[in-house]
């Protein structure tokens, strides 16, 4: 077996089933606040379009999608960020879900010929980026985000000589579990240091679609390298996805864009990796991505569930509104884990231990003291999740 494989952590849900392994949960509903798994109905254009695309079963699909979805992913890329004609040719590659792209981009992109290459990651971070690093061969190193820094990159945390070692780094925005987006000035430092050591830019923007303020949508990775005046978007990949923009986690169905040079050696990889979308997928994807109707009333119900539960559990603990996305990242009075534990223990609600999305770097686990609630189930279920916790946490005293 590969050695590597020995590197790998137990995923953060295997590690919250074995904190709650023997604990009986209290004879009340069972909320679940701790996965982020989109729980909105999924529009009735997804459904229409996948019957309409049954026919494209009868032929293999090509690893680079059809052009009618690369040109819709365009166009859509255009209009939402304001860019300037996008190659959907050259520029844009459909893939199965922004996780599987994450993972395999490091194993196309990272030069194992290279003495200890490294790869930089926020922290706490997805956990993809960490695997994905490892099974290249690659050493992650972390960025602490804390409250601290206002939840940014502690960029200096990192000296001049692993900085020359980076070939990768992960950014995350808006951010898992912070909700943090990345400003211009933010990307203007970053692009700066990939100038700098050469490295390349994975941003990881899944959860780019859901804010809060249809004035202020969230800044791009893109749209930050347009405005900035870089051309091509050299050294830079954003990957997106349907799943929470649409409410389709097992449709499978997002795409990577930017760097022409940098995709063309991914779509290399990719048609020796055998993960080319099903064309009835594409399809799909093709009327969810054309549109917006029902991304604007996804985020109308989520602003709704932040507006009561964020001043609700402002109550008992220390949490503030995020930039977008849909996790509320609260500090604990105890440690993480025994929150978690205990409130699924006397409420019933699970939430994910903070300590379980990040690693020990620079001194400090950031994630500690911390817990993730997602806000995926409907109004109802969230606030009373919510209210169930603000009871524990006052019971806790």
């Amino acid at each position: 077996m590969n050695p590597l494989l020995d590197r790998l952590q137990p995923y953060p849900f295997e590690k919250l089933r074995a904190l709650f392994a023997g604990t009986a949960p209290a004879d009340q509903a069972a909320i679940r606040l701790s996965i982020g798994e989109p729980q909105h109905a999924t529009p009735e254009l997804v459904f229409k379009a996948l019957q309409e695309g049954f026919s494209g079963l009868a032929q293999y699909p090509s690893t680079n999608g059809s052009d009618a979805l690369r040109n819709t992913i365009a166009r859509w890329l255009e209009r939402r960020y304001g860019l300037p004609a996008i190659d959907a040719g050259s520029q844009v590659l459909p893939v199965n879900g922004s996780r599987e792209a994450l993972f395999s981009f490091a194993q196309a992109v990272l030069d194992p010929s290279r003495p200890a290459p490294l790869v930089a990651c926020p922290n706490p971070f997805y956990q993809i980026y960490e695997g994905a690093a490892f099974l290249a061969g690659a050493q992650p190193v972390f960025l602490n985000q804390t409250q601290a820094n206002g939840f940014g990159f502690d960029l200096d945390s990192l000296g001049a000589d692993e900085w020359a070692r980076v070939q990768l780094l992960y950014v995350c925005s808006p951010g898992n579990p912070t909700g943090r987006v990345l400003s211009l000035d933010e990307w203007r430092e970053l692009f700066a240091l990939s100038d700098r050591y050469g490295f390349t830019i994975a941003s990881d923007e899944c959860y780019s679609e859901l804010y809060f303020d249809e004035a202020r949508p969230t800044l791009g990775a893109l749209q930050a390298a347009q405005q900035l005046g870089r051309e091509g978007f050299p050294r830079l990949v954003v990957f997106s996805s349907l799943s929470k923009r649409s409410n389709v986690p097992g449709l499978r169905s997002g795409f990577v864009a930017g760097d022409a040079a940098l995709l063309k050696k991914f779509l290399l990889y990719r048609t020796y990796h055998g993960c080319a979308m099903s064309p009835m997928v594409q399809v799909a994807s093709i009327a969810a991505w054309s549109d917006e109707a029902h991304v604007l009333e996804n985020r109308r119900q989520y602003a709704a569930k932040f507006a009561s539960a964020t001043p609700a559990l402002q109550q008992a603990l220390d949490v503030d509104l995020p930039d977008a996305s849909f996790y509320l990242w609260a500090r604990t009075p105890i440690s993480d884990t025994e929150f978690a534990r205990r409130l699924y223990a006397e409420e019933n609600v699970t939430v994910l231990p903070g300590s379980y999305l990040a690693r020990e770097a620079h001194g400090e686990n950031p994630g500690a003291k911390r817990v993730r609630i997602a806000l995926v189930a409907n109004q109802a279920e969230c606030d009373e999740g919510i209210a169930r916790i603000v009871r524990f946490v006052r019971w806790l005293g």
